[in-house]
C-alpha cells in the first residue's frame, strides 16, 4: 500500500513540476527563496532554493522516472523481507537528489551531495555478500574524494562572503575563484565517474536492479553533469580543454570495454559512462543547453533499458551472463520490444528520442571542429555505442537458446514490471521531438558538407555491422581475444582503472590508515588521551585537594624538611 501511494504521489508532483517548468520557461522568470540563518565574520550563512525552468524540468524527470521504478519495484522485490526499508532508502535517495537540484548554494548542495553518497552506499550493499561490500566500499571511497573537494571549495568561498554559485562568475579574474572551480570540477568528475574515477560505476551494479535503473538514469551519476551545467559559465579555457579530453577518453574507453563485456548490467553501466562522457564533451564546447537536453533524453531510455534487463534477469533466476541467454524474444516479446526501442534510442536511430539529441550533438561538434583527434575519437565512440548495442541484441534476442531447462519465463511473470516499463516506452519514442520544440526557441538547422552531415548515420551503420560481426564470429573472435589476452583484458577492464583504484591507490591509503589507527588512535593517543588522561587528572585533582585542605601542615612539614637538609649539608 505504502509503495503504491509513494509511486502515485511522485507521479503527481512530477506532472506539477513539468507544468511549472513550462510556465517559467515561457515567462523567463526565476525565483529565489532564501532563509538567512546567521551572519558571521561578514559571511552570510543562508539556505537558498532556486526555482527556474531548469530545476523544475529536471526535478519532474527525476520524480517521473522514480515513480515508474517504484511501480516496477513492487514485483521485482516482492519476496524481500525488508521491502519497507528499501523503499525508504529509495525515497531518501530521491529527496537528496531534489535537494541538490533546487540548491544553488554550495553548502546546501553538499547536504544533497553527501546524502546521495551515503544512501547509494547503503543501497549498493543491500544484498549482504562480499561482492556487494567491496563494491560499496569502492563507491563510497571514490565519491568521498568529490565530497572532500566540495568541502575545500566551501572553505575557499568563505572569503567571498557567501556560498552562492551564481556569485562566482563575477570574480572570474581572481585566482581564488579558479581554485574553487577546480574543486567543483573534481567533485563533478568523481560523481559522474569520468577518468580516472570510472571504476566505481560498473562496480555499483551489485545493487538491486531498481537502484541501478534510478542511479544510472536520472540521479547519482547525473548530479556531476548537472553541477557542471550550473557552474560552467565561469570555467577557463584550460579547464574546459582538460575536461573535454577526459570526457572523450571516457567515452572511448567505455565503448571498447562494453564490446568485450559479458555481464548484462555492466554493459549497460558502461553505456551510461559513455553517454556521460558525451554530455560533458558537448558541455565543454559551449553547448550547455544541448548537454542538458541529452541528459533528460538519456534518463528516459536508460531507465527503460535497465528495467527491461532487470525483468530478463529476474526471469532467468538472477543470471546476468549474456552467453547464458538467447531466444528471449520468443518467450518475452513485450519486454524485448521495449528493450529494442530503448536500444535504438541509445544508438540514435532516426526519429526516436535519442536521435534528436545525439544527432544534434554530433553536428554541433562538427561545426566547432576542435581538432581532428577530438573529431575522430568522438565519431568512433558513436560507432562503438551502436556496436555493443547490436552485439547485446544479438546475444539476447537472435542467438540460439542457451539457458538451462530449469528456467521458465514469460511476460506473464512480470505483469506489474511491464506496467512500469510501459509508462516509459511512449516517452522514449516521442519525448525527444517534444523537448526539442519546448527547449529551443528557434529550431537548430546546421549547414554542413554532405559527408559530415551523413557521418552520424554512416557511423551507426558501420557500428551495427561491426557489432553483428563480433556476434557472428564467436569462435574466431574468441580465439583472437585469447591470442591477445593482455590487450583484451586491458580494454575489458577499463584500462586497468579498477586495479589502480583498489590496489594502486586505496590499498596503500587503507594500510596507512590502519597503521595510524593502531599506533595513534588505539595506541599513544589512547594512552595519553582518554583513559590515561582521566587517571592523571583524577590524581592531580586529589593532590590539589590535599594541598588545599592541609596547606599549613604541609607548609610546616616542607619548612622542617628544608631546615633538616640545611643542617645536614652545611
Amino acid at each position: 500500500m505504502f509503495l503504491s501511494v509513494s509511486s502515485y504521489l511522485l507521479l503527481s508532483v512530477s506532472l506539477l513540476f513539468f507544468l511549472l517548468s513550462g510556465i517559467l520557461l515561457n515567462s523567463g522568470y526565476e525565483y529565489f527563496l532564501e532563509f538567512n540563518a546567521l551572519s558571521l565574520n561578514s559571511a552570510s550563512f543562508s539556505f537558498i532554493m532556486l526555482f527556474d525552468w531548469l530545476s523544475f524540468l529536471f526535478g519532474s524527470y527525476v520524480l517521473f522516472i522514480s515513480s515508474m521504478i517504484l511501480k516496477y519495484t513492487k514485483e521485482y522485490m516482492l519476496g524481500d523481507s525488508h521491502l519497507n526499508r528499501f523503499i525508504f532508502l529509495m525515497l531518501l535517495f530521491i529527496f537528496s537528489m531534489l535537494m541538490m537540484i533546487f540548491s544553488p548554494n554550495l553548502v546546501s548542495i553538499l547536504l544533497g551531495w553527501d546524502g546521495l553518497g551515503l544512501v547509494s552506499y547503503a543501497l549498493v550493499i543491500y544484498y549482504q555478500n562480499i561482492k556487494s561490500f567491496n563494491a560499496g566500499m569502492l563507491t563510497a571511497l571514490s565519491n568521498r574524494i568529490g565530497d572532500a573537494a566540495l568541502l575545500m571549495g566551501i572553505a575557499w568561498m568563505m572569503s567571498l562572503g557567501g556560498w552562492n554559485l551564481f556569485t562566482l562568475k563575477f570574480y572570474t579574474e581572481s585566482s581564488l575563484v579558479m581554485f574553487i572551480y577546480c574543486f567543483i570540477i573534481l567533485a563533478a568528475i568523481t560523481k559522474s565517474a569520468q577518468i580516472p574515477f570510472s571504476s566505481w560505476l560498473p562496480a555499483a551494479m551489485a545493487a538491486p536492479t531498481p537502484v541501478s535503473a534510478l542511479v544510472h538514469s536520472s540521479t547519482l551519476v547525473t548530479a556531476g553533469v548537472y553541477l557542471l551545467i550550473r557552474s560552467s559559465e565561469g570555467f577557463s579555457s584550460m579547464m574546459m580543454m582538460i575536461l573535454l579530453y577526459g570526457a572523450l577518453l571516457t567515452m572511448f574507453m567505455a565503448g571498447v570495454g562494453a564490446n568485450l563485456e559479458f555481464d548484462l548490467k555492466k554493459i549497460i553501466a558502461l553505456s551510461t559512462l559513455s553517454q556521460l562522457g558525451m554530455m560533458i564533451t558537448i558541455l565543454c564546447l559551449g553547448g550547455s543547453k544541448l548537454a542538458f537536453f541529452h541528459l533528460l533524453i538519456h534518463a528516459l531510455f536508460k531507465a527503460l533499458l535497465f528495467m527491461c534487463a532487470g525483468a530478463i534477469i529476474h526471469n532467468l533466476n538472477s543470471t546476468q551472463d549474456i552467453r547464458s541467454m538467447g531466444g528471449v524474444s520468443y518467450f518475452m516479446p513485450l519486454t524485448c520490444v521495449c528493450m529494442n526501442i530503448s536500444n535504438f534510442a541509445l544508438c540514435g536511430i532516426p526519429f526516436l528520442s535519442g536521435f534528436y539529441s545525439k544527432d544534434l550533438i554530433a553536428e554541433f561538434l562538427s561545426m566547432e571542429m576542435p581538432g581532428i583527434f577530438i573529431y575522430t575519437l568522438f565519431f568512433m565512440s558513436i560507432g562503438l555505442t551502436v556496436s555493443y548495442s547490436m552485439r547485446l541484441s544479438y546475444y539476447l534476442f537472435w542467438s540460439d537458446l542457451n539457458f538451462t531447462s530449469l528456467m521458465s519465463f514469460s511476460d506473464n511473470n512480470t505483469k506489474i514490471m511491464l506496467k512500469g516499463m510501459m509508462g516509459l516506452v511512449l516517452l522514449v519514442v516521442i519525448k525527444g521531438s517534444i523537448l526539442s520544440w519546448i527547449l529551443f526557441e528557434t529550431p537548430y538547422f546546421l549547414i554542413l558538407p554532405s559527408l559530415m552531415k551523413l557521418l552520424t548515420i554512416l557511423m551507426i551503420f558501420l557500428g551495427s555491422i561491426l557489432g553483428y560481426e563480433f556476434s557472428q564470429m564467436k569462435f574466431y573472435y574468441q580465439s583472437k581475444v585469447m591470442r591477445h589476452i593482455s590487450g583484451s583484458s586491458f580494454c575489458a577492464n577499463m584500462w586497468n582503472l579498477p586495479i589502480l583504484s583498489t590496489y594502486g591507490l586505496n590499498h596503500y591509503f587503507l594500510i596507512l590508515s590502519k597503521s595510524y589507527f593502531k599506533t595513534l588512535d588505539s595506541g599513544w593517543l589512547e594512552y595519553y588521551g582518554s583513559k590515561h588522561m582521566f587517571y592523571n587528572l583524577k590524581f592531580f585533582s586529589q593532590l590539589a585537594q590535599i594541598f588545599s585542605k592541609n596547606h599549613l601542615k604541609i607548609f610546616l612539614s616542607v619548612c622542617l624538611i628544608f631546615i633538616i637538609l640545611l643542617v645536614l649539608f652545611f
